[in-house]
């Protein structure tokens, strides 16, 4: 018997009252008004920033890349809509490599209002992309923006798997010490939502 077969036994030997499972349809779930605004709202709230769209212009994202990240050097994307960057992550062999990537210029179908977390499944070589650049950039439609985490794991269920996903909200941060606030402490220190 392994180990994970004892301490299983062992737990059934012991459990004194068996509940149900909860009827998860019968929790309500939080809606907005408004999920783009609320979405918008918490973004600023977690530290992330926003670059919204002008309605009927067309998207001159090199010009927003460089209002925001003047500085920026190495730009990384595997979008082919993205011309401007000046490196393909997919073409690197080792996620060492990618250390230096000053913007990351991702895409993402679906955002969720209650957290202004975005979900990315794996779709490029190394996942590393999505937590080593100083900066993120992440195209996200309004009409891809959800209420809550419910809604975005009911959209989840009906979609194909991926090997890998995460939700990302906001820069990283942290504030265990000394309580804190530390950005970029994990991860991107920076994240630029850019809405269509």
């Amino acid at each position: 018997m392994s180990s994970k077969e004892y301490i299983l036994n062992k737990i059934r030997e012991n459990t004194k009252e068996v509940f149900d499972k909860p009827n998860l349809e019968a929790i309500p779930v939080t809606v907005y008004k408004d999920p783009v605004e609320k979405f918008k709202q918490i973004l600023s709230d977690v530290g992330g920033e926003l670059y919204e769209q002008p309605e009927g212009e067309n998207l001159n994202l090199e010009a927003v890349i460089k209002k925001f990240f003047p500085e920026a050097k190495t730009i990384a994307s595997t979008l082919d809509e993205i011309s401007f960057a000046n490196l393909n992550p997919n073409e690197v062999e080792e996620p060492k490599d990618l250390d230096g990537i000053d913007v990351a210029i991702l895409k993402t179908e679906l955002g969720v209002a209650e957290n202004a977390a975005v979900w990315f499944a794996q779709d490029v070589k190394h996942r590393i992309l999505y937590f080593i650049p100083e900066a993120l950039v992440i195209l996200l439609k309004k009409s891809d923006i959800v209420h809550s985490m419910h809604h975005a794991y009911a959209q989840l269920e009906k979609e194909e798997r991926p090997c890998y996903g995460v939700f990302v909200s906001g820069p990283s941060k942290t504030a265990d010490i000394e309580q804190a606030l530390v950005m970029g402490a994990h991860g991107a220190r920076r994240v630029l939502v850019v809405l269509q």
